[in-house]
């Protein structure tokens, strides 16, 4: 949820010129521990001309890594892995200060899946990005090569909520592709971005294949008029629009990764232990704070009851602390602007009919952490059921059929992730099949976002394009077809110039023995 805003200008020129103005060069961002207000560092807030030399000098450096191969590249990305690693654990205390996660979570959700992007990218890039024979049925002498080129220098604009994992896992994917990659942390958690950065240097990487260039909205801002040939965005719908439309006016191609308002169908068969573990898992994991997390929950009115009842008393046994020093369940909220939201919705739920089951409140004593919200007796008169939370709130609504909860899961403006809970495989597979989301899963939640084989992102307003899987590695590219004959053509194309009226009449009696109706082509399918 980075907060980077587009800016006026009708060239790049007269837009570094404003983004330039914006950005008086002794300002800095003073970064604060959200649970206990503790200064944790100054950040420097980058001119326009400090981003625009950052990406010359990652677009320098580019040149020299493209020329690599793929196994050199992995080998140098694995050193940074394991460099990640030796580091982990003052990692994840950085990350327990600057966002409030708690520890387990820094190790499990950022670090661990960090390391295993490097580790997967490492492995198949060579073949997913290989390049592709194919052979054209319609001029058969003629055969081609796809060819997977790097795009150059690639902007990744990063959210607060998973300050070390989503940053790094679009810039590994940008660098195993063969690009140089300059990242735009949340202005919200700058540092542990930064100190990633110093890793990168010290353990050998090219100091200038990855810059990081820190600053608000109009930093980003800068970072896509600086010429840079890919951005993708992670963040929110709102600040999503405009950077797609400065990609746009600029013809940038972009990927969009914003909000999501995943539902959880619960049927009536599925076991209501292991689903209600689920819903706590993934509506309270990092305190809400999760694009993906289960933001609504459609129970059969078979098991509601049961349900709500088991989620409300699983809720209550979580444990607050100061993640620094303790082993707690959830620590503050890292964007405490996402407290107000929080209050905001449980307050229209209550008014308009809902039940608090658990929490609904600050944390006694500790301004930025809130308590895990569970509210029974919703619907889609409440905004808790429509708008994107963000936050630790769980709303439950109690429908009478699978079809009711697939109709009201797909009455979104939103379409990132799904969950379906039932102990009939072939049903959840149908029931999926018909969610509108990128991505639905069927009896687990949240894991789907760190799997590298298959490809991440939504629909609707949640956005477009995929990171992770083959899909997204190749979106680091751009396809390059090379055309070349299969044998020797004559000198002169016989269908080529001069045209005639016998190689018309020629023309026409081809297409109308290959395409008619029991035509040659056809005859060849069948008997082939």
């Amino acid at each position: 949820m980075a907060s980077t805003q587009s800016v006026d200008g009708n060239g790049r020129g007269s837009v570094r010129k404003v983004a330039a103005a914006a950005l008086p060069e002794k300002q800095v961002i003073r970064v604060r521990a959200p649970l206990t207000g503790e200064l944790l560092g100054e950040v420097p807030v980058l001119s326009a001309e400090q981003v625009q030399a950052t990406v010359d000098r990652a677009r320098a450096a580019q040149k020299a890594w493209a020329e690599l191969s793929f196994a050199a590249r992995g080998a140098k990305i694995l050193g940074f892995r394991d460099a990640l690693v030796d580091h982990a654990e003052e990692l994840v205390e950085l990350m327990a200060r600057e966002s409030g996660k708690p520890r387990q979570e820094g190790i499990l959700h950022e670090v661990a899946i960090v390391a295993d992007i490097a580790t997967h990218l490492a492995k198949v890039s060579a073949g997913i990005l290989a390049p592709e024979k194919r052979s054209s049925h319609f001029f058969p002498y003629s055969l081609a090569v796809v060819e997977y080129v790097p795009r150059g220098v690639v902007a990744v604009i990063g959210p607060w909520n998973f300050p070390l994992q989503l940053n790094l896992r679009d810039a590994l994917a940008a660098v195993m592709a063969g690009n140089a990659v300059v990242v735009k942390p949340s202005e919200v958690t700058p540092l542990i971005m930064l100190r990633a950065k110093q890793i990168w240097d010290a353990c050998g990487m090219p100091e200038d294949l990855l810059g990081v260039v820190t600053g608000f909205g109009p930093t980003g801002s800068a970072l896509i008029d600086a010429g840079v040939d890919l951005v993708i965005f992670t963040g929110s719908v709102a600040t999503g629009r405009k950077v797609a439309a400065a990609c746009g006016e600029r013809l940038i191609p972009c990927v969009m990764e914003l909000g999501g308002k995943a539902p959880l169908i619960a049927c009536a068969d599925c076991d209501v232990e292991r689903t209600a573990h689920a819903i706590v898992s993934g509506g309270f994991a990092n305190s809400g704070q999760v694009c993906i997390s289960v933001e609504r929950v459609y129970a059969h009115s078979d098991i509601y009851e049961e349900l709500v009842d088991r989620v409300s008393e699983l809720a209550n046994k979580l444990r607050f602390g100061d993640p620094v020093e303790d082993f707690a369940d959830y620590g503050a909220i890292t964007f405490p602007k996402q407290i107000e939201v929080a209050e905001r919705l449980i307050a229209d739920a209550l008014g308009k009919g809902a039940e608090l089951r658990a929490g609904g409140k600050r944390v006694q004593g500790v301004p930025n952490a809130f308590e895990p919200t569970v509210l029974a007796n919703c619907d889609h008169s409440q905004l808790v059921m429509t708008e994107e939370i963000f936050g630790p709130i769980v709303p439950f609504m109690r429908v009478s059929s699978a079809d009711e909860a697939i109709r009201l899961a797909n009455d979104s403006h939103l379409g990132l992730n799904a969950y379906v809970f039932t102990e009939d495989p072939e049903r959840g597979r149908e029931i999926a099949g018909k969610i509108q989301a990128g991505s639905v899963m069927i009896n687990d939640v949240l894991i789907n976002a760190a799997i590298g084989e298959t490809p991440f992102g939504g629909i609707k307003q949640s956005g477009f394009g995929r990171v992770r899987g083959p899909e997204g590695l190749r979106q680091m590219c751009h396809p390059k077809t090379v055309c070349y004959e299969r044998f020797k053509m004559p000198r002169q194309h016989p269908l080529a110039f001069p045209y005639t009226e016998r190689t018309y009449t020629f023309l026409l009696r081809a297409l109308r023995s290959l395409y008619r109706k029991g035509g040659a082509l056809e005859r060849l399918r069948r008997w082939l």
